[in-house]
């Protein structure tokens, strides 16, 4: 710990010219343990929490919380994983935990449903505040007449879409309602989801109105997030604490007696005291200074191999499973097949020990690869939808990582894009093919923005990341770059630039254009559908050096004048007709000014719509001719 030896090098240098306290004084531990924050708006991290960066001594076993790159608060549970900490209630020993596991599937609450025993050595779920799940036929209806005692439909929340089915909805009713006053039709599922805290405890502090109003906003974070309210409890400490935070006073821990302890109020504990002037400040501004160079020098490895060991400790039970590295390399057939190379790494063919084929994806670039892992097994590891590739598998061992996916017998779509380069016939790409291709991924991109729990951004959609599979049907591929954010986010911040040149909006290069938002993977797309089009690279080194004008100029010409977008091959009026439309989406994904470009949502509708409806969009672009002479 780098305070730690900070300290310790100021004892060794300083011996003659500074007075301390004793290490086992109470008061070294608020020094050394202060409290602190992932973020201004989260919860206070402090005793007996502790930070993951500071030392073991500073909180109890099992209450380490960490910060995520997002400046989330991160707990690691060992049966529902990495959770989201929302609120933390020191006085009661409470707090309330969002799975982030599952956080990007269809059905967040059945997380906790399926979670039957979520008590661990250290945290509990809450028993005095619950909520009840019921089903009850499609017939039913809440209303007034529910219950004697609460005559508010807030008492019972839903349909919770995920869970019902054609005969049969479930909803969420408060524990304290009278199960014998459900009505006709209803049953009891479940009646042990604790109510999140932070709504529930005022429950008892208010109007029956009001308190119905609480749990009904409480029940929708339970359907939508899977929020939920845990206990903690650690011999010697947990009544003490409790008792010092009821009295407003800090709590922390004595080694030295193996207990907790309240921190009077207004105490100063004198750590060091400075006796000699000019030496002591020269010496001490030296190695503040060399402490600062140091922690900025490895905050970011540190904050990088720190997440990606919460990670593969929550990802060791998931659906991805984890393997050891000689296990990756047998099904890796000891990398004898390789499929292509990239800046990442390697990919190899292989076959998991049932038979099925997979590609193995070896990240060989040590200095990035925390990152890219993490993005990989994060926004994929659960995800499941056709036109995303499915992850398996993952392999850790030191600085050697794996991801293993399912294997992709036609390749990446820019082999077959670009043909001149590949010596692929163009002709399996066909105009109906490519409409079917376009279709798939936007599919799978609008699913990626608006699917899932929190929205993913990928950053980097270009044809080598559109794999296909052995019916063409095309996945989207390679995360590396994928920025996540809440549903509601539209607008995100990047500290660098991303994706690939030719692909990459204009917003994300340069402020001026626009906020980086789901509509950079829009821009993206659009390029990818004039490269379907043309048959051209987008980035092609040989435009704007000779007489060539940029594809998006080239296509919105051929539109405009109504000329054939293919002349390598004869096509039918329907053919044709794809072919514009695919141009005229193309288009209006390119408008440099996101808020003119349309969401994945309506470019899915657009494809999907006839060519007669479509508007033909404005000019994307300023004309390159007016620079040549």
């Amino acid at each position: 710990m780098l305070q730690v030896l900070v300290v310790a090098l100021l004892f060794s240098v300083l011996n003659d010219g500074i007075t301390t306290t004793s290490a086992s004084d109470d008061g070294d531990f608020f020094h050394d343990c202060p409290p602190s924050r992932c973020s201004k708006e989260g919860p206070e991290i402090r005793f007996p929490f502790r930070h993951a960066t500071s030392h073991p001594s500073c909180g109890a076993p099992g209450m380490e919380l960490s910060c995520s790159r997002e400046a989330e608060t991160i707990l690691l549970h060992s049966t529902i994983g990495l959770c989201k900490v929302t609120t933390i209630d020191y006085r009661y020993s409470l707090l309330n935990v969002i799975p982030l596991e599952e956080s990007w599937t269809q059905c967040p609450i059945q997380k906790i449903i399926s979670s039957t025993n979520l008590s661990t050595n250290v945290y509990k779920p809450i028993t005095h505040d619950t909520a009840s799940l019921i089903s009850c036929s499609r017939d039913f209806v809440p209303d007034k007449k529910v219950s004697v005692a609460s005559s508010r439909e807030d008492n019972i929340v839903g349909p919770i879409h995920c869970l019902s089915n054609t005969s049969q909805s479930m909803y969420l009713m408060h524990s304290r309602q009278y199960i014998s006053l459900l009505p006709y039709g209803c049953t009891v599922v479940s009646n042990s989801i604790s109510v999140p805290n932070q709504l529930s405890r005022v429950l008892y502090q208010l109007s029956p109105k009001e308190a119905d109003s609480y749990f009904s906003e409480a029940a929708k974070r339970i359907i939508t997030f899977a929020e939920t309210t845990l206990t903690w409890s650690v011999p010697n400490i947990t009544s003490i604490c409790e008792g010092c935070e009821r009295e407003r006073h800090l709590c922390g821990f004595s080694l030295q007696r193996n207990q907790a302890f309240c921190k009077p109020h207004g105490s100063q504990v004198r750590i060091i005291a400075a006796t000699s002037s000019v030496a002591t400040f020269v010496v001490l501004s030296s190695m503040v200074a060399t402490a600062l160079y140091l922690s900025l020098r490895s905050k970011n490895d540190d904050e990088v191999h720190l997440k990606v060991e919460l990670f593969l400790k929550a990802y060791g039970t998931s659906k991805a499973t984890r393997y050891t590295f000689s296990e990756t390399k047998r099904i890796a057939s000891r990398f004898k097949d390789k499929l292509g190379q990239g800046g990442f790494g390697s990919v190899y063919k292989g076959q998991l020990p049932n038979g099925v084929p997979v590609a193995v994806k070896m990240l060989e670039n040590s200095n990035e690869n925390g990152e890219e892992f993490i993005n990989e097994v994060v926004t994929i590891g659960r995800i499941h939808h056709a036109n995303v590739v499915r992850l398996f598998g993952f392999c850790s061992e030191g600085k050697r990582r794996a991801l293993i996916y399912e294997f992709m017998p036609n390749g990446s779509l820019d082999k077959y894009i670009f043909s001149q380069e590949s010596g692929i016939s163009r002709e399996v790409l066909a105009p109906t093919k490519m409409l079917e291709i376009a279709l798939g991924v936007a599919r799978g991109i609008k699913y990626l923005h608006q699917g899932c729990d929190r929205r993913i951004l990928h950053l980097d959609i270009k044809p080598h990341n559109i794999l296909l599979d052995y019916s063409f049907n095309p996945k989207v591929s390679d995360f590396g770059l994928a920025k996540l954010c809440a549903r509601d986010q539209s607008i995100i911040t990047l500290t660098a630039g991303r994706g690939t040149m030719g692909y990459v909006a204009p917003e994300l290069y340069c402020r001026s254009f626009g906020t980086v938002s789901c509509k950079s993977d829009v821009y993206s797309f659009g390029i990818l559908l004039m490269e379907m089009v043309s048959g051209r690279r987008n980035s092609d080194p040989r435009i704007g050096d000779h007489n060539e004008v940029s594809i998006p100029e080239w296509i919105y010409e051929k539109i405009v004048t109504g000329q054939e977008l293919d002349l390598t091959r004869e096509m039918t009026h329907v053919e044709k007709e794809i072919m514009r439309k695919l141009a005229i989406v193309s288009l209006w994904c390119n408008q440099w000014d996101p808020a003119n470009r349309p969401s994945m949502a309506e470019v899915v509708y657009m494809l999907m719509d006839r060519l007669q409806s479509l508007k033909m969009p404005p000019k994307p672009f300023v004309s390159s001719r007016v620079h040549r002479t």
